[in-house]
């Protein structure tokens, strides 16, 4: 089941929070929202999934809008907020129960439906506590609970591992990978590694427009392939290497080692090993520099701020 963002804007007062968002989550597809604080990942998620109205544009999810059909839409997502509302005076099993009812799961249905994702939320220690005893992070498994506890098409996830300690982070990812083998996941985070280890596309916004929309091996492979590390066995001259056709700048390492920065579509590798010989220099390394989220996250968006 698709969720389909077309042409969404979101206007508070004289603030353009989302400006002509588009994009589409494919069924089976997990693709990562990313942004800066205040980019307006949270306000497109929360128009996702009804608790907002849009300004202008409009969202369907499996082909049902939002606007026309929120109760259908409703029932077929399962949604996390950034800020995870929990009533603090419940007990984590009677929580669970209280939000399958809102579902209208009954009887042994909804008493099987609550063990399972207890058990596989990890709060089978926990279910007998009140919510307000827990940890931030046994809070944010049981949000995540009850956003799975009626067995979503749709996921919705904003910051889902907010909170938690590195094993939990994995644990959750774990969760989160195996329950949406067959449903459609849209969920933000500032754990870059999280990203690339959970998703297959990744949607960049910034300043409430897209920056990025792409396949994430694609993306890391695009912005990868900007920068070659090149070492050599003697001492090289860096005016040189700059004067080379498609070179745009070149940072120095040590005396024999570099970062040759690469004119964009520009493949400069024939030229180093030509430079090389024609200097009788032996050329001892020649990689392209693996770049990560972090460095492509922050290139896309301070790029769009600088203008």
């Amino acid at each position: 089941m698709s969720l389909q963002i077309q042409n969404l804007t979101k206007i508070y007062g004289q603030q353009k929070a989302v400006d002509a968002v588009s994009f589409t989550v494919k069924e089976g597809e997990i693709v990562g929202f990313l942004g800066p604080n205040g980019a307006g990942k949270s306000t497109t998620m929360k128009i996702a999934t009804g608790y907002l109205p849009p300004t202008t544009g409009g969202v369907k999810v499996g082909g049902f809008d939002i606007k026309e059909q929120p109760l259908r839409v409703k029932k077929i997502i399962g949604y996390l907020p950034e800020h995870n509302p929990l009533y603090l005076d419940m007990y984590v099993h009677e929580y669970l129960n209280f939000v399958g009812g809102l579902y209208g799961l009954t009887g042994r249905t909804r008493k099987s439906r609550v063990e399972h994702i207890i058990s596989l939320c990890g709060l089978t220690q926990e279910q007998n506590k009140k919510l307000e005893s827990l940890s931030k992070g046994y809070r944010q498994r049981a949000g995540l609970a009850q956003a799975l506890l009626h067995d979503p098409e749709v996921l919705i996830l904003d910051e889902p591992t907010s909170g938690l300690d590195p094993n939990q982070i994995i644990e959750i990812r774990k969760v989160i990978k195996e329950v949406s083998r067959n449903k459609t996941v849209l969920f933000s985070s500032h754990i870059m590694q999280e990203v690339q280890a959970l998703c297959d596309r990744v949607v960049i916004i910034n300043k409430g427009k897209i920056v990025a929309d792409d396949q994430l091996s694609s993306l890391l492979q695009d912005k990868g392939g900007g920068t070659l590390v090149v070492e050599f066995k003697e001492e090289v001259s860096i005016n040189e290497l700059k004067a080379i056709h498609g070179v745009a700048d070149v940072t120095s390492l040590t005396a024999f080692k570099c970062k040759v920065h690469v004119r964009q579509g520009m493949d400069v590798r024939g030229e180093l090993f030509k430079y090389a010989s024609d200097q009788k220099r032996s050329l001892i390394e020649l990689k392209v520099e693996e770049h990560s989220m972090e460095s492509i996250f922050k290139e896309l968006t301070s790029e769009e701020q600088e203008k």
